[in-house]
């Protein structure tokens, strides 16, 4: 695919199909992430591909439990929401489906290989979106999340991650169903200032 038509339809895809994504693709979209810059070119990253249904089912648990507790109080005011409604009601249901997808790909970050002054999410959310952008390019839904850190302890006991890596971002993965974009995002000129705070620039 052209890489522009890759960037503006790229989207988050939470509905998945239950067909099984081949290894040989979920190591294309691995290569790719292992591809993005960070600080000092320490790649503090880990990725840790989840297949087996009892581990997805657990992690499912908290993550619903996690998302109840954070977007359950807002349900009936976002769903009352045109503006928002679409999208509580896709993320609503990959809370209540998440094990159903194919595979989750956890993200993981070492703070002992990050530069330093460096953020610790510059360092691994560019490998992320290089993965997000090589699953649209293989037709391929994804989507990141982080709601299951209500449960990171029991997450990280669970995949055997140690006491001293934090884990970034939770990615379900599969052949989605729906379309994806063209998205729908403000104009660059609405958020860009040239040279000053304030100062708008022409195109």
């Amino acid at each position: 695919m052209d890489f522009f038509e890759v960037i503006n339809t790229q989207r988050a895809m939470r509905h998945l199909k239950p067909d099984p994504v081949p290894d040989e693709l979920v190591w294309e979209l691995l290569d790719a992430a292992v591809k993005a810059p960070s600080g000092g070119n320490r790649q503090p990253w880990n990725f840790i591909v989840i297949r087996d249904a009892d581990t997805k089912a657990r992690i499912a648990g908290w993550y619903l439990d996690g998302w109840n507790t954070a977007y359950g109080p807002f349900r009936q005011a976002a769903m009352a929401s045109p503006a928002i409604a679409k999208t509580y009601a896709s993320a609503d249901r990959l809370a209540n489906h998440l094990a159903e997808a194919p595979l989750l790909i956890m993200v993981t970050l070492d703070p002992a290989r990050v530069a330093p002054v460096t953020p610790p999410g510059a360092n691994v959310f560019p490998a992320v979106q290089n993965l997000l952008l090589a699953a649209r390019a293989l037709g391929l839904g994804a989507t990141l999340t982080t709601v299951y850190r209500t449960h990171e302890d029991e997450v990280k006991q669970l995949l055997g991650i140690p006491d001293s890596v934090e884990t970034m971002a939770l990615i379900p993965l599969g052949y989605p169903v729906g379309k994806f974009g063209p998205t729908s995002r403000v104009p660059a000129e609405s958020v860009t200032y040239w040279e000053k705070w304030g100062q708008a620039g022409k195109r």
